[in-house]
């Protein structure tokens, strides 16, 4: 992971000094929340140049990092592209999710790095990619499992839906971040306290290691290998203190 986090402080300066010296905005792939931790970590490591990310949607977990001249002069946008996936033969269509999308686009031999988010409805998926990828997908993503599909740019008057999230509802004696795991993803903190441990857990994008923190209502929580969830709000307290509590899991 060392050399890892080495190579990418490394590629970040390279495009921050590139930003600077030839007066364009530089960017990079699609980031884990790892990366853009260590991307706010870097943003005022080198004076003159702003740092804007953003994964084509409001509240994106993988975003691109830009790279941006303080005193630029030029429009630019973020070269990402979003696509929809449309199952095309009803009668063979089966049950798809995350992992079976994530795995036939990865199956084409692309990096993860030009993949975003992948959104599901219950009929059809939404994904975002780096747009010099776009035709790629077009032509190649024909087949998810054993499902025929069709991919098409999103047309520019459908908008890009919600992420699916379900509400879930649960007691805990205290609204600390390990407690509010437990509810939901199931099990207890023990169980849960190595992710945050690991260094695996973010609250708004931000690297939290202390199972003690206290959330906020309103604070998205991400976990890496276990998911991502909303805590809403505190709905009562029981007479032994104890807290009623709603979240959504992201699905």
């Amino acid at each position: 992971m060392k050399d890892q986090d080495t190579f990418f402080k490394n590629r970040v300066d390279d495009l921050k000094n590139m930003a600077f010296q030839r007066d364009i905005v530089t960017f990079t792939d699609f980031l884990d929340l790892h990366q853009l931790h260590m991307i706010k970590d870097l943003k005022n490591s080198f004076p003159g140049i702003v740092t804007e990310t953003s994964g084509g949607y409001e509240y994106a977990e993988r975003q691109m990092a830009a790279f941006i001249p303080d005193a630029l002069s030029y429009e630019w946008e973020f070269p990402i592209r979003c696509l929809k996936i449309t199952k095309t033969v009803e009668k063979f269509q089966e049950n798809l999710n995350h992992r079976d999308y994530l795995g036939a686009m990865v199956h084409l031999g692309v990096d993860r790095g030009v993949l975003g988010d992948i959104l599901l409805s219950e009929d059809d998926a939404w994904f975002f990619c780096v747009d010099s990828m776009a035709d790629f997908f077009i032509q190649e993503l024909v087949k998810i499992r054993h499902t025929s599909v069709r991919t098409q740019m999103l047309p520019q008057t459908e908008p890009i839906p919600e992420p699916l999230r379900k509400p879930v509802q649960g007691t805990v004696s205290s609204i600390r971040l390990d407690a509010i795991m437990s509810v939901a993803f199931g099990g207890s903190r023990t169980k849960l306290l190595p992710f945050i441990q690991g260094k695996k857990v973010y609250v708004n994008g931000c690297l939290v290691t202390a199972n003690g923190y206290t959330l906020k209502e309103g604070d998205i929580v991400s976990v890496r290998g276990k998911g991502k969830f909303q805590f809403l709000q505190v709905l009562s307290q029981t007479k032994k203190g104890r807290y009623a509590i709603l979240l959504e899991v992201y699905q």
